[in-house]
Protein backbone atom coordinates (compact mmCIF):
# COMPACT_ATOMS: atom_id res chain seq x y z
CA UNK A 1 0.00 0.00 0.00
CA UNK A 2 2.81 2.40 0.87
CA UNK A 3 4.38 1.72 -2.55
CA UNK A 4 1.11 2.54 -4.33
CA UNK A 5 0.64 5.72 -2.32
CA UNK A 6 4.20 6.73 -3.18
CA UNK A 7 3.41 6.09 -6.83
CA UNK A 8 0.35 8.34 -6.62
CA UNK A 9 2.36 11.09 -4.93
CA UNK A 10 5.04 10.79 -7.60
CA UNK A 11 2.46 11.06 -10.40
CA UNK A 12 0.88 14.12 -8.75
CA UNK A 13 4.29 15.81 -8.40
CA UNK A 14 5.05 15.07 -12.05
CA UNK A 15 1.66 15.77 -13.67
CA UNK A 16 -0.21 18.25 -11.50
CA UNK A 17 2.02 19.79 -8.79
CA UNK A 18 -0.07 23.01 -8.75
CA UNK A 19 -3.34 21.17 -8.13
CA UNK A 20 -6.10 19.79 -10.36
CA UNK A 21 -9.10 21.21 -12.16
CA UNK A 22 -12.53 20.70 -10.58
CA UNK A 23 -15.66 20.45 -12.70
CA UNK A 24 -19.34 20.10 -11.88
CA UNK A 25 -20.77 16.65 -12.53
CA UNK A 26 -22.96 17.82 -15.43
CA UNK A 27 -19.84 18.94 -17.32
CA UNK A 28 -18.29 15.46 -17.43
CA UNK A 29 -21.22 12.99 -17.35
CA UNK A 30 -24.21 12.20 -19.56
CA UNK A 31 -27.45 10.71 -18.20
CA UNK A 32 -30.27 8.64 -19.64
CA UNK A 33 -33.01 11.05 -18.58
CA UNK A 34 -33.66 14.73 -19.23
CA UNK A 35 -34.28 16.39 -15.87
CA UNK A 36 -37.06 18.99 -15.82
CA UNK A 37 -35.34 21.49 -13.51
CA UNK A 38 -31.93 21.22 -15.23
CA UNK A 39 -30.99 23.65 -18.00
CA UNK A 40 -30.91 21.87 -21.38
CA UNK A 41 -27.44 23.36 -21.95
CA UNK A 42 -26.22 21.16 -19.11
CA UNK A 43 -27.65 18.07 -20.80
CA UNK A 44 -26.50 18.27 -24.38
CA UNK A 45 -26.36 14.47 -24.66
CA UNK A 46 -29.05 12.05 -23.40
CA UNK A 47 -28.21 8.36 -23.17
CA UNK A 48 -30.67 5.64 -24.11
CA UNK A 49 -31.20 2.50 -21.99
CA UNK A 50 -34.11 0.11 -21.43
CA UNK A 51 -35.74 -0.18 -17.99
CA UNK A 52 -38.20 -2.66 -16.46
CA UNK A 53 -40.14 -2.92 -13.20
CA UNK A 54 -38.59 -4.29 -10.00
CA UNK A 55 -40.90 -7.32 -10.03
CA UNK A 56 -40.08 -8.11 -13.65
CA UNK A 57 -36.35 -7.78 -12.89
CA UNK A 58 -36.48 -10.35 -10.07
CA UNK A 59 -38.56 -12.69 -12.24
CA UNK A 60 -35.65 -12.79 -14.73
CA UNK A 61 -33.17 -14.21 -12.18
CA UNK A 62 -31.53 -17.40 -13.38
CA UNK A 63 -28.76 -19.66 -12.13
CA UNK A 64 -25.49 -19.46 -14.08
CA UNK A 65 -26.61 -16.26 -15.82
CA UNK A 66 -24.01 -13.83 -17.18
CA UNK A 67 -26.22 -10.75 -17.60
CA UNK A 68 -26.28 -8.42 -14.57
CA UNK A 69 -29.64 -7.54 -13.03
CA UNK A 70 -29.07 -3.93 -11.93
CA UNK A 71 -31.52 -3.09 -9.12
CA UNK A 72 -31.91 -0.02 -6.91
CA UNK A 73 -31.40 -1.84 -3.59
CA UNK A 74 -29.46 -4.78 -2.19
CA UNK A 75 -30.79 -7.34 -4.69
CA UNK A 76 -27.85 -8.85 -6.59
CA UNK A 77 -28.85 -11.21 -9.37
CA UNK A 78 -27.98 -12.43 -12.85
CA UNK A 79 -29.95 -13.66 -15.84
CA UNK A 80 -29.33 -15.07 -19.32
CA UNK A 81 -29.23 -13.17 -22.60
CA UNK A 82 -32.24 -15.19 -23.78
CA UNK A 83 -34.35 -14.17 -20.76
CA UNK A 84 -33.18 -10.55 -20.96
CA UNK A 85 -34.46 -10.32 -24.54
CA UNK A 86 -35.22 -6.78 -25.71
CA UNK A 87 -34.50 -5.43 -22.23
CA UNK A 88 -30.78 -6.10 -22.66
CA UNK A 89 -28.40 -3.12 -22.30
CA UNK A 90 -24.65 -2.92 -22.71
CA UNK A 91 -22.21 -0.29 -21.54
CA UNK A 92 -20.25 1.20 -18.66
CA UNK A 93 -22.59 2.96 -16.24
CA UNK A 94 -23.03 4.48 -12.81
CA UNK A 95 -26.53 4.07 -11.38
CA UNK A 96 -28.49 6.20 -8.90
CA UNK A 97 -32.00 5.07 -7.86
CA UNK A 98 -34.83 7.17 -9.29
CA UNK A 99 -36.59 6.71 -5.95
CA UNK A 100 -35.69 5.53 -2.45
CA UNK A 101 -32.19 6.27 -1.19
CA UNK A 102 -28.69 6.93 -2.53
CA UNK A 103 -27.50 3.42 -3.42
CA UNK A 104 -24.78 4.24 -5.96
CA UNK A 105 -23.50 1.40 -8.15
CA UNK A 106 -21.05 0.84 -11.01
CA UNK A 107 -21.22 -1.77 -13.75
CA UNK A 108 -19.50 -2.46 -17.06
CA UNK A 109 -20.89 -5.05 -19.46
CA UNK A 110 -24.32 -6.43 -20.40
CA UNK A 111 -27.17 -5.73 -17.99
CA UNK A 112 -30.90 -5.30 -17.40
CA UNK A 113 -31.93 -2.28 -15.31
CA UNK A 114 -34.83 -1.51 -13.02
CA UNK A 115 -35.59 1.84 -11.41
CA UNK A 116 -32.21 3.54 -11.85
CA UNK A 117 -31.02 6.73 -13.49
CA UNK A 118 -27.89 5.80 -15.46
CA UNK A 119 -24.82 7.87 -16.30
CA UNK A 120 -21.65 7.50 -18.37
CA UNK A 121 -18.56 9.62 -18.93
CA UNK A 122 -18.86 12.18 -21.72
CA UNK A 123 -15.15 11.85 -22.53
CA UNK A 124 -13.11 8.84 -21.35
CA UNK A 125 -9.92 10.82 -21.89
CA UNK A 126 -10.99 13.29 -19.22
CA UNK A 127 -13.00 11.18 -16.78
CA UNK A 128 -12.54 7.51 -15.93
CA UNK A 129 -16.08 6.45 -14.99
CA UNK A 130 -15.01 4.07 -12.22
CA UNK A 131 -12.92 6.88 -10.70
CA UNK A 132 -16.11 8.96 -10.78
CA UNK A 133 -18.00 6.13 -9.02
CA UNK A 134 -15.45 5.95 -6.20
CA UNK A 135 -15.58 9.73 -5.83
CA UNK A 136 -19.39 9.71 -5.59
CA UNK A 137 -19.16 7.09 -2.83
CA UNK A 138 -17.36 9.58 -0.58
CA UNK A 139 -20.16 12.06 -1.40
CA UNK A 140 -22.87 9.54 -0.50
CA UNK A 141 -24.08 11.51 2.53
CA UNK A 142 -24.44 14.66 0.41
CA UNK A 143 -26.25 12.75 -2.36
CA UNK A 144 -28.55 11.12 0.22
CA UNK A 145 -29.51 14.61 1.45
CA UNK A 146 -30.63 15.39 -2.14
CA UNK A 147 -33.30 12.65 -1.95
CA UNK A 148 -36.54 14.34 -0.90
CA UNK A 149 -40.28 13.79 -0.75
CA UNK A 150 -43.08 12.94 1.67
CA UNK A 151 -43.50 9.32 0.56
CA UNK A 152 -40.91 7.67 -1.68
CA UNK A 153 -37.97 10.09 -1.87
CA UNK A 154 -36.61 11.14 -5.27
CA UNK A 155 -33.21 12.64 -6.12
CA UNK A 156 -32.94 16.37 -6.77
CA UNK A 157 -30.72 16.05 -9.82
CA UNK A 158 -30.23 19.82 -10.08
CA UNK A 159 -28.22 19.70 -6.87
CA UNK A 160 -26.51 16.38 -7.61
CA UNK A 161 -25.24 17.63 -10.97
CA UNK A 162 -23.66 20.62 -9.21
CA UNK A 163 -21.32 18.39 -7.20
CA UNK A 164 -17.73 19.29 -8.04
CA UNK A 165 -15.39 16.44 -8.94
CA UNK A 166 -11.56 16.77 -9.03
CA UNK A 167 -10.07 15.79 -12.39
CA UNK A 168 -6.44 14.74 -12.03
CA UNK A 169 -4.74 13.48 -15.23
CA UNK A 170 -6.03 10.12 -16.45
CA UNK A 171 -2.96 8.07 -15.31
CA UNK A 172 -3.66 9.20 -11.72
CA UNK A 173 -7.37 8.36 -12.00
CA UNK A 174 -6.51 4.87 -13.28
CA UNK A 175 -3.95 4.27 -10.52
CA UNK A 176 -6.50 5.31 -7.88
CA UNK A 177 -9.06 2.92 -9.38
CA UNK A 178 -6.48 0.11 -9.31
CA UNK A 179 -5.75 0.66 -5.60
CA UNK A 180 -9.42 0.91 -4.61
CA UNK A 181 -10.32 -2.11 -6.75
CA UNK A 182 -7.71 -4.09 -4.83
CA UNK A 183 -9.35 -3.08 -1.55
CA UNK A 184 -12.80 -4.06 -2.84
CA UNK A 185 -11.54 -7.45 -4.04
CA UNK A 186 -9.94 -8.20 -0.65
CA UNK A 187 -13.15 -7.16 1.10
CA UNK A 188 -15.21 -9.35 -1.27
CA UNK A 189 -12.99 -12.35 -0.46
CA UNK A 190 -13.54 -11.82 3.28
CA UNK A 191 -17.29 -11.39 2.73
CA UNK A 192 -17.42 -14.63 0.71
CA UNK A 193 -15.53 -16.49 3.43
CA UNK A 194 -17.84 -15.06 6.10
CA UNK A 195 -20.88 -16.02 4.04
CA UNK A 196 -19.55 -19.59 3.76
CA UNK A 197 -19.16 -19.68 7.54
CA UNK A 198 -22.71 -18.40 7.98
CA UNK A 199 -24.00 -21.21 5.78
CA UNK A 200 -22.01 -23.70 7.81
CA UNK A 201 -23.42 -22.19 11.00
CA UNK A 202 -26.93 -22.41 9.53
CA UNK A 203 -26.42 -26.10 8.76
CA UNK A 204 -25.27 -26.94 12.29
CA UNK A 205 -28.03 -24.80 13.81
CA UNK A 206 -30.66 -26.76 11.89
CA UNK A 207 -29.06 -30.04 12.99
CA UNK A 208 -29.09 -29.02 16.65
CA UNK A 209 -32.66 -27.69 16.50
CA UNK A 210 -34.23 -30.65 14.73
CA UNK A 211 -36.05 -33.02 17.07
CA UNK A 212 -37.91 -36.28 16.65
CA UNK A 213 -40.69 -38.07 18.52
CA UNK A 214 -38.46 -38.48 21.58
CA UNK A 215 -39.03 -34.79 22.43
CA UNK A 216 -42.38 -33.34 23.46
CA UNK A 217 -43.75 -30.39 21.46
CA UNK A 218 -46.19 -27.83 22.85
CA UNK A 219 -48.12 -25.05 21.14
CA UNK A 220 -46.85 -21.55 21.92
CA UNK A 221 -50.20 -20.65 23.52
CA UNK A 222 -49.53 -23.32 26.19
CA UNK A 223 -46.22 -21.69 27.06
CA UNK A 224 -46.75 -17.92 26.59
CA UNK A 225 -49.29 -15.12 26.97
CA UNK A 226 -49.26 -12.54 24.17
CA UNK A 227 -49.63 -8.79 24.45
CA UNK A 228 -49.57 -5.97 21.87
CA UNK A 229 -47.20 -3.08 22.57
CA UNK A 230 -47.32 0.62 23.37
CA UNK A 231 -48.31 3.28 20.83
CA UNK A 232 -47.36 6.90 21.59
CA UNK A 233 -46.92 10.15 19.67
CA UNK A 234 -43.47 11.21 18.45
CA UNK A 235 -43.27 13.92 21.10
CA UNK A 236 -43.01 11.29 23.86
CA UNK A 237 -39.87 9.64 22.46
CA UNK A 238 -36.24 10.55 23.11
CA UNK A 239 -36.30 10.63 26.91
CA UNK A 240 -37.82 8.65 29.73
CA UNK A 241 -37.79 4.90 30.31
CA UNK A 242 -36.06 2.26 28.12
CA UNK A 243 -38.18 0.74 25.33
CA UNK A 244 -37.80 -2.43 23.26
CA UNK A 245 -38.16 -1.17 19.68
CA UNK A 246 -38.79 -2.91 16.36
CA UNK A 247 -35.16 -2.53 15.24
CA UNK A 248 -33.86 -4.03 18.50
CA UNK A 249 -35.88 -7.21 17.93
CA UNK A 250 -35.27 -7.32 14.18
CA UNK A 251 -31.47 -7.10 14.45
CA UNK A 252 -30.64 -9.26 17.50
CA UNK A 253 -31.80 -12.66 18.71
CA UNK A 254 -31.21 -11.70 22.35
CA UNK A 255 -31.25 -8.33 24.11
CA UNK A 256 -29.47 -6.90 27.15
CA UNK A 257 -29.71 -3.48 28.75
CA UNK A 258 -26.86 -2.11 26.57
CA UNK A 259 -28.82 -3.01 23.42
CA UNK A 260 -31.79 -0.80 24.30
CA UNK A 261 -31.08 2.72 23.06
CA UNK A 262 -34.67 3.95 22.76
CA UNK A 263 -36.41 6.02 25.45
CA UNK A 264 -40.07 6.97 25.93
CA UNK A 265 -42.10 8.92 28.47
CA UNK A 266 -44.84 6.71 29.96
CA UNK A 267 -47.37 6.78 32.76
CA UNK A 268 -47.42 4.34 35.69
CA UNK A 269 -50.41 2.60 34.09
CA UNK A 270 -48.57 2.21 30.77
CA UNK A 271 -45.55 0.74 32.59
CA UNK A 272 -47.86 -1.83 34.14
CA UNK A 273 -49.67 -2.67 30.90
CA UNK A 274 -46.68 -2.67 28.56
CA UNK A 275 -43.84 -3.71 30.86
CA UNK A 276 -40.92 -5.78 29.57
CA UNK A 277 -39.09 -8.10 31.93
CA UNK A 278 -36.32 -10.69 31.92
CA UNK A 279 -37.12 -13.85 29.84
CA UNK A 280 -39.85 -12.13 27.80
CA UNK A 281 -39.78 -13.06 24.10
CA UNK A 282 -40.54 -10.40 21.48
CA UNK A 283 -41.70 -10.73 17.86
CA UNK A 284 -41.76 -8.07 15.12
CA UNK A 285 -45.44 -7.86 14.17
CA UNK A 286 -45.20 -6.02 10.84
CA UNK A 287 -42.84 -5.95 7.85
CA UNK A 288 -42.60 -4.85 4.22
CA UNK A 289 -42.09 -8.49 3.17
CA UNK A 290 -43.28 -11.84 4.47
CA UNK A 291 -39.68 -13.06 4.64
CA UNK A 292 -38.89 -10.52 7.39
CA UNK A 293 -42.03 -10.96 9.50
CA UNK A 294 -42.00 -12.36 13.04
CA UNK A 295 -38.30 -11.92 13.82
CA UNK A 296 -37.70 -12.90 17.43
CA UNK A 297 -35.55 -11.79 20.36
CA UNK A 298 -35.31 -12.73 24.05
CA UNK A 299 -34.77 -10.12 26.79
CA UNK A 300 -32.02 -11.47 29.05
CA UNK A 301 -31.80 -8.65 31.61
CA UNK A 302 -34.16 -7.11 34.13
CA UNK A 303 -34.43 -3.50 32.90
CA UNK A 304 -36.11 -1.17 35.37
CA UNK A 305 -39.24 0.48 33.98
CA UNK A 306 -38.75 -1.04 30.52
CA UNK A 307 -41.71 -1.11 28.09
CA UNK A 308 -42.14 -2.37 24.53
CA UNK A 309 -43.21 -0.77 21.26
CA UNK A 310 -46.49 -1.23 19.42
CA UNK A 311 -44.54 -2.58 16.44
CA UNK A 312 -43.62 -5.72 18.41
CA UNK A 313 -45.51 -8.43 20.28
CA UNK A 314 -44.56 -9.59 23.76
CA UNK A 315 -44.74 -13.30 24.65
CA UNK A 316 -44.48 -13.74 28.42
CA UNK A 317 -43.58 -17.24 29.67
CA UNK A 318 -46.25 -19.08 31.67
CA UNK A 319 -43.86 -21.88 32.67
CA UNK A 320 -40.18 -22.44 33.41
CA UNK A 321 -39.87 -25.18 30.78
CA UNK A 322 -37.96 -23.05 28.26
CA UNK A 323 -34.55 -21.41 28.23
CA UNK A 324 -35.36 -18.01 26.59
CA UNK A 325 -32.29 -18.11 24.31
CA UNK A 326 -33.11 -21.66 23.24
CA UNK A 327 -36.60 -20.43 22.40
CA UNK A 328 -35.21 -17.52 20.39
CA UNK A 329 -32.78 -19.76 18.51
CA UNK A 330 -35.45 -22.34 17.75
CA UNK A 331 -37.84 -19.71 16.41
CA UNK A 332 -35.16 -18.62 13.90
CA UNK A 333 -34.70 -22.17 12.59
CA UNK A 334 -35.85 -22.97 9.06
CA UNK A 335 -38.88 -25.02 10.16
CA UNK A 336 -40.06 -22.41 12.68
CA UNK A 337 -39.56 -19.51 10.24
CA UNK A 338 -41.57 -21.42 7.65
CA UNK A 339 -44.46 -21.73 10.12
CA UNK A 340 -44.28 -18.08 11.17
CA UNK A 341 -44.37 -16.93 7.53
CA UNK A 342 -47.20 -19.36 6.73
CA UNK A 343 -49.28 -17.93 9.59
CA UNK A 344 -48.72 -14.29 8.60
CA UNK A 345 -51.01 -12.26 6.36
CA UNK A 346 -50.02 -9.87 3.58
CA UNK A 347 -51.88 -6.99 1.94
CA UNK A 348 -49.72 -3.89 1.56
CA UNK A 349 -47.53 -5.11 4.46
CA UNK A 350 -46.92 -8.44 6.19
CA UNK A 351 -48.60 -8.85 9.59
CA UNK A 352 -48.46 -11.46 12.36
CA UNK A 353 -50.60 -11.64 15.52
CA UNK A 354 -50.53 -13.38 18.89
CA UNK A 355 -53.38 -15.75 17.98
CA UNK A 356 -51.56 -16.79 14.78
CA UNK A 357 -48.24 -17.33 16.57
CA UNK A 358 -50.04 -19.31 19.28
CA UNK A 359 -50.59 -22.18 16.83
CA UNK A 360 -46.87 -22.81 16.28
CA UNK A 361 -45.31 -25.71 18.16
CA UNK A 362 -42.02 -25.59 20.11
CA UNK A 363 -39.92 -28.60 21.21
CA UNK A 364 -39.24 -29.05 24.92
CA UNK A 365 -36.01 -31.02 25.40
CA UNK A 366 -34.71 -31.09 29.01
CA UNK A 367 -33.44 -27.71 30.24
CA UNK A 368 -29.92 -29.14 30.53
CA UNK A 369 -30.00 -30.04 26.81
CA UNK A 370 -31.42 -26.61 25.93
CA UNK A 371 -28.50 -24.97 27.78
CA UNK A 372 -25.99 -27.18 25.96
CA UNK A 373 -27.47 -26.23 22.58
CA UNK A 374 -27.47 -22.53 23.48
CA UNK A 375 -23.77 -22.63 24.41
CA UNK A 376 -22.85 -24.21 21.07
CA UNK A 377 -24.98 -21.80 19.05
CA UNK A 378 -23.64 -18.79 21.00
CA UNK A 379 -20.11 -19.77 19.93
CA UNK A 380 -21.14 -20.17 16.28
CA UNK A 381 -23.08 -16.90 16.38
CA UNK A 382 -20.05 -15.00 17.76
CA UNK A 383 -17.81 -16.41 15.02
CA UNK A 384 -20.02 -15.01 12.26
CA UNK A 385 -21.55 -11.90 13.87
CA UNK A 386 -19.32 -10.57 16.67
CA UNK A 387 -17.34 -7.66 15.17
CA UNK A 388 -14.74 -7.86 17.96
CA UNK A 389 -13.38 -11.29 16.96
CA UNK A 390 -12.46 -13.43 13.94
CA UNK A 391 -13.62 -12.72 10.41
CA UNK A 392 -16.21 -10.05 11.33
CA UNK A 393 -13.46 -8.09 13.13
CA UNK A 394 -11.08 -8.50 10.18
CA UNK A 395 -13.78 -7.37 7.75
CA UNK A 396 -14.60 -4.33 9.88
CA UNK A 397 -10.91 -3.35 10.04
CA UNK A 398 -10.52 -3.81 6.27
CA UNK A 399 -13.56 -1.59 5.60
CA UNK A 400 -12.20 1.16 7.86
CA UNK A 401 -8.83 0.97 6.08
CA UNK A 402 -10.55 1.11 2.68
CA UNK A 403 -12.65 4.15 3.67
CA UNK A 404 -9.55 5.93 5.02
CA UNK A 405 -7.53 5.42 1.82
CA UNK A 406 -10.52 6.16 -0.42
CA UNK A 407 -10.96 9.56 1.26
CA UNK A 408 -7.20 10.23 1.13
CA UNK A 409 -6.81 9.20 -2.52
CA UNK A 410 -9.78 11.24 -3.72
CA UNK A 411 -8.86 14.49 -1.97
CA UNK A 412 -7.03 17.00 -4.19
CA UNK A 413 -5.89 20.59 -4.06
CA UNK A 414 -7.85 22.70 -6.55
CA UNK A 415 -5.72 24.42 -9.15
CA UNK A 416 -6.04 28.20 -9.06
CA UNK A 417 -7.30 29.46 -12.41
CA UNK A 418 -5.17 32.09 -14.06
CA UNK A 419 -6.91 35.40 -14.65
Amino acid sequence: MAYNMNKIDKLINELCPEGVEFKELWEVTAWDKRFNAVDNKKQKKILSFNHISSKDLKDLEAENGNIKLLATGKFDGWTTEELAGENLNEGEVISIPSGGSASIKYFKGKFVDSGNILASSINDEILNLKYCYYFLLIKNELIESCFRGAGVKHPNMTEILKIKIPLPPLPIQKEIVKILDNFTELEAELEAELEARKKQYGYYREELLTFGDEVEFKMIKELFDFKNGLNKGKEFFGKGTPIVNFTDVFKKRSLSLIDLNGKVEVTSKEKLLYGAQKNDIFFTRTSETKEDIGMVSALLDDVEGCVFSGFVLRARPKTNLLNPKFCSYYLTSFSARKEIIRNSTFTTRALISGPKLSKIKIPLPPLKEQTRIVKILDKFDALVNDISIGLPAELKARRKQYEYYREKLLTFKEKIKEE
